[in-house]
């Protein structure tokens, strides 16, 4: 007997288990789209510089969906949604680094107003997506951030190839529990872990894989945020940053684990724009 679809409301986004089978189209909110690419919790018109914030292995754009009410009002936050999970259901996750970094790239320089300043944060899988969306920006003619912020990851020279993603489901998922940062009821409801799971690994294989070009180097600022408990980044890690640019360098740690920031939204924002947030 064929299960009844059932629908559950994550993070504001209406989600089915009913089977996705359409194509999707190259309409105003295809793949192809930079509607498709990035969401404005807070839409700011007159706002003079863009905060563009890629998310974690397995995360959305609603992850930092709370930071844009916190920023000093004439910031506007712009969060990138990777395909194959939300409203991106229906999509098949991106699979190596540097296609989702030229779709990323495509999507902000025809999704972003060339008038504003650009500021990029990354946390995690999303740190090394920053630089490599920076370096291809920073690569062409048009606008380029003007400071890259990276938080919970290690620097390209310190990539390492990892197996996670090729564990069996019940090992992933603990893995995945372990590490934090996503919702207990994601992993534990058989229903929606089997809509969140495939994108999740999809994500650990991309990073796992992910061989990022050693002689590259960003020419703007680099400033690296890291929990002092997380088992990821040690002090040495954050350090390897330094060398992935020719710019200004600076570092801060914040209390917590890999998903300190979580906990220190309002610490991160005025670190990064030298202000107290609105």
């Amino acid at each position: 007997m064929n299960r009844r679809p059932t629908a559950y409301l994550l993070d504001g986004v209406l989600m089915t288990t009913e089977s996705m089978t359409s194509t999707p189209h190259r309409g105003a909110n295809s793949p192809y789209s930079p509607a498709s690419w990035l969401r404005r919790t807070l839409p700011r018109p007159a706002a003079r510089t863009t905060l563009v914030c890629f998310p974690h292995a397995g995360g959305t754009a609603s992850f930092f969906a709370p930071w844009a009410k916190l920023l000093p009002p004439d910031v506007e936050l712009v969060a990138v949604q990777y395909p194959g999970r939300q409203d991106r259901l229906a999509e098949r996750p991106v699979a190596t680094m540097p296609k989702l970094a030229d779709a990323v790239t495509n999507a902000l320089r025809s999704g972003v107003r060339a008038d504003r300043e650009l500021v990029f944060f990354g946390h995690s899988m999303g740190a090394a997506l920053a630089w490599e969306t920076a370096l291809r920006m920073e690569a062409a003619p048009g606008p380029a951030p003007r400071q890259v912020f990276v938080s919970g990851r290690y620097g390209p020279s310190r990539q390492r190839p990892g197996t996670l993603h090729l564990l069996p489901e019940e090992a992933f998922v603990d893995e995945i529990r372990q590490l934090g940062g996503t919702e207990p009821q994601l992993l534990t409801n058989p229903d929606l872990r089997a809509l969140v799971l495939p994108a999740i690994r999809a994500d650990y294989r991309l990073i796992e894989t992910y061989e990022p070009d050693l002689t590259a180097r960003l020419r703007c600022p680099i400033g690296v945020f890291t929990g002092d408990q997380d088992p990821e980044v040690g002090p040495e890690d954050v350090e390897s940053w330094r060398e992935a640019g020719t710019g200004d360098f600076s570092a801060v740690v914040l209390p917590g684990d890999h998903f300190y920031l979580t906990d220190h939204a309002e610490r991160i924002i005025s670190a990064m724009f030298d202000a107290p947030a609105a």
